[in-house]
């Protein structure tokens, strides 16, 4: 029996949303304060996935200016119809106004349109529903007309929308309010029609350790809608937190072209004691259909980290390098600026070969965009190095490697000037603080940066490029800081290359020869 291991897209990817267009699935998820934004995946049989690109790779289609952690983009939905593809999302401000927005392309690896934005449309996580008869229904969640009863006391609405004119039309519609009050956040609402029936599936109890998921079902898009007595259909919140998958929910059901189901949905790992610094990741269940309502991985009812296979034909993707040695003209999917880049900070062709950053003034402790290029942490267990070059002018232009959870919570492990001499420092941020962890002289302009995690355990290296071995730096740091139960929060940790020179302007710039990842599990 061949099987597949969860989560199937390990690190941050959280809310994910699929589809199947024939043969093949295509799958977002969301994406936040980082740009290129909503990041999209294609695949063959549901567990090995390509990405295609961004569906928000152009600023005039995302503006993340001053975006503070965990805002921007939030729980894109995914659908087809009729030759175009639909992405619509919620764009949520740094005083958590909700901005609710669709892009279209026949193509998924696009180039997608500009945001059609939506007027009257509280709340977060939008979806669209494509009926037979030729209607299209937006829905989303929203404080219930009447008011809330209890803390976070959500209500799931429908709405038809236009979209040749890009905007709703006739009545709002609440038309379901979760499966338990005391579960509170009714948000993530897909509508599907199965058979004779609608259902609406949601995920309750807020994207923490009480996170679920629910569904009810009406004869009527617009309900009545029935809960279903055995709900919620999947969580782990009574497993308790020595579990090591935790908080799950937001969940998206997907039929093959065999007629078989499954479910996407997001959860994450532990590690070293209830910390999850790879955020909410991508995990796929099976799911069968029994008195017409939907059993998650029967028999067992909740994730397993190994399970049958999709009875469709694997299809594996080329794997990435483990090492980027920055030749193409392009940069790779895998990295992300934070928030949307401003100005020409860096390049491929000036250096061919290399990855040249030039110095910003910007911090990476300021709520700005940075001279920073990160991908995501995808392993509990990993290495990572880079190659640098850089010669620092003046006090504070620093250079170097960074593990990112939020601009509070992150190590910088840089080359920098302190009292006129070179020195490779490390420094850690936590809660707005910051500490030097160790300084030392190192009067090169060359050296190789490498960070190697065993867990929570965080170890730095470092070493020229003519030295065999490499040198410790610092061992055994510990890696919790980068957690989002330290840093708050629904993102995951980034690793990346980073330069500044910390409020003063320069000329400067820095050349990284290579970058590599490689997990260690």
């Amino acid at each position: 029996m061949r099987t597949f291991r969860n989560p199937v897209l390990p690190g941050f990817y959280p809310d994910p949303s699929a589809i199947r267009v024939g043969e093949d699935y295509y799958l977002v998820t969301s994406s936040f304060e980082f740009f290129p934004g909503v990041p999209i995946f294609h695949s063959k049989d549901l567990v090995n996935w390509r990405q295609l690109g961004h569906v928000l790779d152009r600023p005039s289609q995302l503006n993340l200016d001053h975006a503070i952690p965990s805002m921007g983009i939030w729980a894109p939905t995914l659908r087809y119809h009729e030759g175009v593809f639909y992405m619509i999302t919620t764009y949520v401000d740094n005083d958590k106004n909700q901005h609710n927005f669709y892009v279209t392309a026949t193509d998924p690896a696009g180039d997608w349109s500009d945001p059609v934005w939506l007027e009257d449309a509280p709340g977060i996580d939008s979806s669209l529903f494509f009926d037979d008869d030729g209607k299209v229904y937006y829905t989303g969640n929203r404080v219930p007309p009447e008011g809330q009863d209890y803390p976070k006391h959500m209500d799931i609405w429908l709405q038809e929308i236009d979209l040749s004119q890009g905007r709703l039309i006739g009545p709002k519609h609440s038309i379901w309010q979760g499966a338990l009050k005391v579960a509170h956040a009714q948000e993530g609402p897909h509508i599907y029609k199965i058979g004779a029936w609608y259902y609406v599936l949601i995920a309750e109890g807020g994207t923490g350790h009480t996170h679920a998921i629910t569904i009810a079902r009406s004869k009527s898009v617009t309900g009545p809608y029935e809960g279903h007595k055995a709900n919620p259909i999947l969580t782990h919140r009574h497993l308790g937190r020595a579990y090591p998958i935790v908080n799950v929910g937001h969940g998206e059901l997907v039929e093959t072209q065999h007629g078989d189901w499954w479910m996407f949905c997001l959860a994450s790992r532990t590690c070293g004691g209830y910390y999850r610094n790879l955020g909410r990741e991508t995990f796929l269940t099976p799911v069968i259909w029994e008195n017409e309502w939907p059993v998650v991985n029967p028999g067992k009812g909740v994730l397993e980290w190994e399970t049958a296979a999709p009875d469709l034909p694997e299809t594996k993707w080329p794997e990435l390098p483990a090492r980027d040695e920055f030749t193409g003209s392009e940069l790779a999917l895998i990295w992300n600026f934070l928030r949307t880049p401003r100005g020409e900070f860096w390049s491929l062709t000036e250096k061919p070969g290399f990855l040249r950053l030039h110095l910003k003034a910007e911090r990476l402790s300021e709520i700005a965009n940075p001279s920073y290029l990160g991908r995501r942490q995808q392993h509990l267990s990993f290495r990572a190095a880079a190659d640098l070059t850089f010669r620092p002018a003046a006090e504070g232009e620093v250079a170097g490697l960074v593990l990112l959870q939020n601009a509070d919570y992150h190590f910088r492990y840089e080359l920098g000037l302190e009292a006129g001499q070179r020195v490779l420092q490390l420094i850690q941020r936590m809660g707005g603080s910051e500490q030097l962890l160790v300084s030392v002289p190192y009067p090169q302009d060359q050296v190789q940066l490498k960070v190697e995690a065993r867990g929570q355990e965080y170890s730095f290296y470092y070493r020229s490029s003519e030295a065999a071995k490499w040198t410790a730096y610092l061992e055994q740091a510990d890696g919790r800081v980068l957690s989002t139960d330290l840093a708050g929060g629904f993102t995951g940790a980034y690793i990346g290359m980073y330069t500044s020179s910390q409020g003063a302007k320069s000329e400067n710039y820095a050349d990284f020869d290579w970058f590599s990842y490689e997990g260690l599990e």
